[in-house]
């Protein structure tokens, strides 16, 4: 062993004795020294790790370790149906799977603590792979959420005072579920043996199939208070439908701390924001994706979602408070401390889709203890994360109205003047597919069929003149909920997104009974020939230093779609680099790991090392399936290893280690 390799052991060693003697409660960077106890590796969610075994060097040297397979392989999808009638596809749900491994494996002591799609949860020894415990809660025997393409679950919370530990989830079927980390056994006092019911104190949720509340993301812990957001249907027929409501609940006994509502209930601030008494039956407005916590100031960040129906307002005129919100609460009360609304009367589906990212920076010689939260249009906005202040100034800017009857857009929006835009927004003709004459003609003919223009240019009823509103980077593009990253040694922020161009369109509701006029007519087939509509990168990282509010770095995510490089019409066409879709990432001390969802040029899903300071690729190690959730990393006996979840059937959890 060289002395190097000695000296890096010595200091991992010396790492997780002081994990003993320290425990990471209040891990905030995600620096933990050789655990993964966040789905973000620390409650920031900065998807950090200082571990530095893996490097440059022998990054292309690593080596499957094992591969463990999902428990919910031991289900026959169309058995399962058959024994529970609830399980049935419904209508709007055209195909379900349990092949959806999203979760990022949380790495503790010599266990990895994992979370499936059918809810169920498992602990698995960390150097070999073999199944410790499992505990199924079956979620999958009250039916489908009917807002799912399937079954969804990214991820757990892990808790510890030291003396005992608890592992918690929430279900597809609305229960929060904890467990004894250490047996998998129901944990004793929390709730009804072991789990809280959450959809009994929300207004117009219902466990009756098809489900319309359920919980897809990881709860997060702050002190002994978990906090749990919901996934709640933003696109029904119908304007009544269950708030978003966050709650807190003791971690020891399931006991219901605080409420906060993201609907403002009434007498409470931002209730008049929801004009014509819009607050008593509006629904969504929730936590869907991942929060962050400040665990020294007891602050929980919650990036509040789009309220229902998210492309068609008239029922609820106002701004809509807190949807669409970063809003950071007291943990331990739920009191709200600060929010900012980052889209006013949302009617594109631009909620913010990420735990935002906790960094300290310097801007302008001032120390900041800042917290950064990316969205689907492809803005950062910046705050102090203690005071709610922005760190550079937000802009209210005049955007084009609505010829929807009755909608009533807000007339201006929110754009911060730094950082600059991490992806492309609105729509205009030199934005154009040009690989060829042909396809740039084809192009153009398929956007006079369409409304488009800059970016908030608001959703439209198809016409004699057009098909809809075009949007971009799209309802599904620019960051979702695989989220940014951030080094909390340079203030770096790391953000995968993608440019999916959208039809914003109307139509009239299929449902007999529905109370809304028009929903929800969607789709991002708009190219010529099954290509995509405009001009690549499609998708991207972009590196920001957030001490400056500067682009570092902008670069496609690989070679792109095979779908779209073998295209006849793209034959002998020379190709740059396409990028497609949003990477997974994960920072340590040394590189950038990206988990790549598309081949590179050798046929392979790849994990790719890049330099942090330049984006260039250093070297790609072949997964055997494409990726699905977030690379963490941990140590273990002195090694570091690499874990992420890859698609098959069932998914898996691979890890890999250097010889």
């Amino acid at each position: 062993m060289s002395n190097s390799s000695c000296h890096n052991m010595i200091l991992s060693l010396l790492a997780a004795s002081l994990l003993l003697l320290f425990p990471l409660a209040h891990s905030q960077d995600g620096m933990t020294g050789g655990e993964w106890r966040y789905y973000g590796g620390g409650s920031g969610s900065s998807k950090y790790s200082n571990l530095d075994q893996i490097d440059r060097g022998n990054f292309a040297d690593l080596e499957l370790k094992w591969r463990w397979q999902s428990i919910d392989g031991r289900f026959d999808l169309e058995q399962l149906k058959t024994e529970y009638p609830n399980l049935q596809i419904a209508n709007d749900v055209p195909e379900v799977s349990i092949n959806g491994l999203k979760a990022a494996p949380l790495a503790v002591g010599d266990v990895l603590f994992v979370s499936t799609p059918l809810y169920q949860a498992a602990a698995i020894d960390a150097k070999s792979g073999e199944t410790l415990w499992t505990f199924d809660p079956r979620s999958y025997a009250s039916g489908i959420p009917i807002m799912m393409l399937g079954f969804s679950n990214r991820g757990l919370a892990y808790w510890s005072d030291g003396e005992s530990a608890r592992v918690v989830w929430g279900t597809g079927d609305g229960f929060l579920i904890a467990v004894d980390a250490e047996t998998g056994e129901a944990a004793a006092g929390f709730g009804d043996r072991g789990r809280v019911d959450l959809i009994a104190d929300i207004p117009r949720a219902r466990r009756q199939a098809p489900i319309n509340y359920s919980v897809t993301s990881a709860p997060i812990i702050v002190g002994d208070v978990i906090v749990v957001g919901s996934a709640i249907s933003d696109q029904p027929a119908y304007k009544e439908m269950p708030p978003g409501h966050v709650r807190g609940f003791d971690i020891h006994t399931g006991q219901l701390l605080w409420t906060f509502h993201t609907i403002p209930q009434a007498g409470e601030y931002g209730n008049e924001t929801w004009e014509d008494g819009s607050w008593e039956y509006s629904g969504h407005a929730n936590v869907w994706t991942l929060m962050s916590a400040d665990q020294e100031a007891g602050l929980v960040y919650l990036p509040v979602g789009s309220p229902t129906n998210d492309f068609y307002g008239v029922h609820r005129p106002g701004d809509n408070l807190f949807a669409n919100s970063l809003v950071a609460l007291d943990a331990r009360s739920g009191e709200r401390r600060w929010h900012f609304q980052m889209v006013h009367h949302d009617l594109w589906d631009s909620d913010p889709p990420a735990a935002p990212n906790l960094v300290d920076i310097t801007v302008d010689g001032r120390d900041i203890k800042a917290v950064a939260q990316v969205t689907k249009h492809g803005f950062v906005f910046v705050f102090d994360r203690l005071s709610g202040e922005p760190v550079w100034p937000i802009e209210e800017r005049v955007v084009p109205a609505s010829d929807v009857p009755g909608e009533r857009a807000s007339p201006t929006q929110p754009y911060p003047s730094k950082p600059p835009p991490f992806d492309r927004q609105g729509l205009s003709r030199e934005d154009l597919i040009d690989f060829t004459p042909a396809l740039r003609a084809e192009a153009d003919e398929i956007l006079t069929r369409y409304r488009f223009g800059p970016m908030f240019t608001p959703p439209s009823l198809p016409s004699d003149t057009s098909l809809g509103t075009i949007n971009v980077p799209g309802y599904i593009g620019g960051a979702n909920w695989t989220g940014a990253g951030v080094d909390p040694e340079t203030g770096i922020l790391y953000i995968p997104s993608a440019t999916v161009p959208s039809r914003s369109g109307m139509r009239e509701p299929d449902a007999p009974d529905a109370t809304l006029n028009y929903v929800r007519d969607v789709t991002t087939r708009l190219g010529p020939r099954g290509l995509p509509l405009t001009k690549p990168p499609y998708g991207r990282i972009t590196a920001i230093d957030l001490n400056q509010g500067e682009i570092l770095w902008q670069l496609p995510n690989g070679a792109g779609s095979p779908a779209v490089r073998n295209h006849p019409a793209l034959r002998g066409v020379e190709l740059p680099d396409l990028g497609n879709g949003r990477d997974q990432i994960l920072i340590t001390r040394t590189l950038l790991i990206s988990a790549q969802t598309t081949p590179n040029n050798a046929g392979f899903y790849p994990l790719v090392a890049r330099d942090k300071s330049t984006g260039a690729t250093l070297a790609e190690v072949a997964l055997p399936a494409q990726p699905i959730g977030p690379p963490v990393t941990y140590l273990q006996d002195g090694d570091q290893y690499l874990a992420v979840t890859v698609r098959g059937t069932p998914p898996e959890l691979i890890v890999l280690g250097l010889p």
